[in-house]
């Protein structure tokens, strides 16, 4: 395992889009503004503020123009949403979005079920999307889903994902995610992947995407790295999750992710005392326990007081003789 030696990665927060969307109690807007106005200071080089689905479709998310109005806006910090198609792309434009956010499944039966479409269908809708994007000159990336693996078809093969790369490369897209939607992946098939697609489109930016469903979420993120991965979605607390994957957890919690990468030396940029306080407000909104860990352990190296009784358990040791070994 190599250490990180300063290697600069850039760190991406989704907890507000797709952590949101599956919370079962609304977020008032106003909660959701400090929240993100918060996490804005906290070095993150992009904030995935909001989607532009219809209200019906994600009811959480219904307040996503006023969200994304009422932010205030960090130099720096890239300021993204999901954009389903053109009406949303319309309404992200309106709202002065930094960057469109769009999705599909490189599995038809996951595409089917998650967006009521064939693969073809949504490439054709998306196509639409990204052409007004140019016309508006704002960049776009694609979140691939299902990369890794579908809980309906089981394995995804490699060339499936690289034929959508190559036709989403071929469109002037800025970057694609690659996405773990359902927690199938593991180290030595992240590593494979992201070699394979880096290699074939060394100018587009890429981003893994994790989910911890089956506890490898850390390590999958530690391959991804030594593959040449340098930007990371996770999601603060851990929260989000995939409705059509029985049994599937959150995204990978930042917090967690960026202690473990600053601990083996990459820069995150990241504040982590920052993170772990503002997973403290976000449990409080979402009124229940987060799945991370360092929220509530703290850094590696927080000191705790020793016994209240250990002056006198000093004194015992001391007056506790030492027994020699025989000659």
């Amino acid at each position: 395992m190599k250490t990180g030696n300063g290697t600069r990665l850039f760190i991406n927060e989704v907890a507000t889009r797709d952590g949101f969307q599956m919370e079962s109690c609304f977020i008032p807007t106003d909660d959701k503004v400090v929240l993100i106005d918060r996490l804005s200071t906290l070095g993150y080089a992009k904030i995935e503020v909001t989607s532009f689905t219809s209200a019906q479709a994600i009811p959480a998310l219904r307040d996503g123009e006023e969200v994304m109005q009422r932010i205030a806006r960090r130099p720096g910090v890239v300021y993204t949403a999901l954009v389903p198609n053109v009406r949303g792309a319309e309404r992200a434009l309106e709202s002065r979005i930094d960057e469109f956010n769009i999705v599909m499944s490189v599995s038809e039966t996951h595409n089917l079920s998650n967006l009521r479409m064939t693969r073809e269908q949504s490439f054709a809708q998306l196509a639409e999307v990204i052409a007004l994007a140019k016309q508006a000159r704002v960049p776009v990336n694609v979140s691939l889903s299902c990369v890794f693996g579908c809980p309906m078809e089981g394995e995804v093969p490699l060339a499936t994902v690289l034929g959508w790369t190559d036709r989403f490369a071929a469109l002037g897209v800025q970057g694609l995610t690659l996405c773990d939607t359902t927690g199938m992946a593991y180290p030595t098939q992240v590593q494979a992947v992201c070699e394979a697609v880096r290699a074939r489109h060394p100018a587009l930016e890429w981003t893994a995407h994790f989910h911890n469903t089956r506890g490898m979420g850390l390590a999958n993120t530690v391959a991804a790295v030594e593959a040449g991965i340098r930007r990371l979605d996770m999601s603060l607390g851990g929260i989000g999750g995939c409705p059509y994957a029985p049994g599937a957890t959150g995204n990978v919690a930042t917090e967690d992710v960026v202690h473990m990468l600053q601990c083996m030396g990459y820069d995150t940029g990241m504040d982590l005392e920052g993170l772990i306080g503002a997973a403290a407000e976000l449990e409080s909104l979402v009124q229940h326990e987060l799945s991370s860990q360092v929220s509530r352990a703290g850094h590696r190296l927080t000191r705790h007081a020793p016994p209240a009784d250990f002056n006198a358990i000093v004194e015992r040791a001391k007056a506790r003789p030492i027994k020699k070994e025989n000659a």
